[in-house]
């Protein structure tokens, strides 16, 4: 069986790709802008003390679910499995996406990439690749029973989907605000080992860059976290037009944010040294210190 209509787009951010996709599924026409502006992912950033490309990957989503949620969709986890899973809880967690799969609810995986699980046949589930590229990482299936296309990298959370009533729109966005401003100030509030969000991810990058500036990870980083940061200014700019009574600093933050975006994307330029990246480290970190403070005033303005 397939869930007909199911895709996901190719963002770099694949966990938005997994959930733009199904906002689409259930036919939320939310621009893709809005999609991580309400959830707030367009205003995160974590970034590991060694400048892992894990860094978009791990942190608690203690703040998201509710905010998805906020979106119109329910993101149910289905639990976290490592290497060696006891066979009984593999079948459990089988059967719930089957289950979920049925009653017409996408699921996804969290491996090393997000992907939509948009079906399953006899003994196996069907996988979304969110890019045409990295095939190692984002098999197409998955085996029931084995979970043999994972190989040695297992360390995967499952979730299913469901569709919920949608927020109204000034609360979506106050919520989503509201977030952005904890997940700067507070870095280790959803942090794991190792890893920053926040201002606390700047203080890592800053400190790991001319180690580690011309790898993978950094670039890898600062790919995601600009995309991040551009829907966050597309966003400002659909508020702006469609709240008039925060139009003006709306407008503010959408140059703010599209500023920032452009300094992070010079930090993932492979044609800099380490060290020639690390004056736009710290510029992104004043600038995005800068953009909290102007969301404060937008949001005494929504009430």
């Amino acid at each position: 069986m397939q869930l007909e209509g199911l895709r996901q787009p190719p963002n770099s951010t694949s966990l938005m790709g997994v959930i733009i996709g199904v906002l689409r599924y259930h036919g939320f026409e939310a621009s893709d802008a809005a999609a991580y502006g309400g959830s707030g992912h367009a205003f995160f950033i974590n970034v590991h003390e060694e400048l892992c490309p894990s860094g978009p990957y791990v942190w608690k989503h203690d703040w998201f679910l509710p905010l998805v949620g906020n979106l119109g969709i329910e993101m149910e986890d289905l639990g976290f499995f490592g290497p060696d899973p006891v066979g009984d809880e593999r079948d459990r967690v089988e059967a719930a996406m089957r289950d979920a799969l049925d009653a017409g609810r996408p699921c996804a995986l969290a491996n090393m990439e997000n992907q939509l699980i948009h079906g399953y046949e006899e003994d196996r589930f069907l996988v979304t690749r969110p890019w045409d590229c990295a095939p190692d990482i984002t098999p197409e299936t998955l085996t029931f029973g084995t979970w043999a296309e994972f190989g040695d990298e297992c360390h995967v959370n499952f979730y299913a989907f469901a569709k919920r009533e949608r927020a109204e729109e000034r609360v979506l966005v106050r919520d989503a605000l509201r977030t952005a401003i904890e997940l700067f100030r507070e870095p280790g509030k959803y942090s794991i080992r190792g890893y920053r969000h926040g201002a606390g991810a700047y203080d890592n990058w800053l400190a790991a860059i001319e180690e580690h500036g011309g790898s993978h990870g950094n670039w890898w980083n600062a790919t995601v976290w600009a995309e991040c940061r551009a829907m966050a200014a597309a966003w400002f700019e659909e508020l702006a037009a469609k709240l008039p009574v925060v139009a003006g600093p709306a407008q503010e933050l959408a140059g703010a944010y599209r500023n920032l975006a452009g300094v992070l994307a010079r930090v993932g330029d492979k044609r800099l040294a380490p060290g020639e990246k690390l004056p736009f480290i710290a510029e992104a970190r004043e600038m995005e210190a800068a953009a909290v403070d102007m969301v404060e005033p937008l949001l005494r303005r929504l009430g």
